[in-house]
């Protein structure tokens, strides 16, 4: 499932850079994940680089953005059509 940024998020960015699909703004009052683009870093880390280095733990799981591994897998091919990923995906599903 996507993750979103609660209210918690202190608004530092350091979620922002982190982010391999650029996903993560700057909104109104914190910042936000837009889930179209959120694969749970799926193909690049084994775990939500978001949530590893926010502060304030405000990078959580989106209950409303449920996804399977299979479809983040197909996600974030379609949004890196150029890069080539292997038989080998990282993926917090495969630790």
């Amino acid at each position: 499932m996507a993750l979103k940024i609660t209210e918690d998020c202190i608004a530092c960015g350091a979620c922002e850079a982190e982010c391999p699909n650029s996903a993560i703004s700057p909104g109104d009052e914190f910042y936000t994940i837009d889930p179209d683009k959120c694969s749970e870093c799926v193909g690049f880390f084994d775990e939500e680089q978001c949530a590893a280095v926010c502060p304030s733990d405000a990078c959580v799981p989106d209950p409303d953005h449920q996804e399977t591994e299979e479809q983040l897998i197909a996600k974030v091919k379609q949004l890196h059509p150029d890069k080539e990923f292997g038989d080998s995906i990282a993926s917090k599903y495969s630790k």
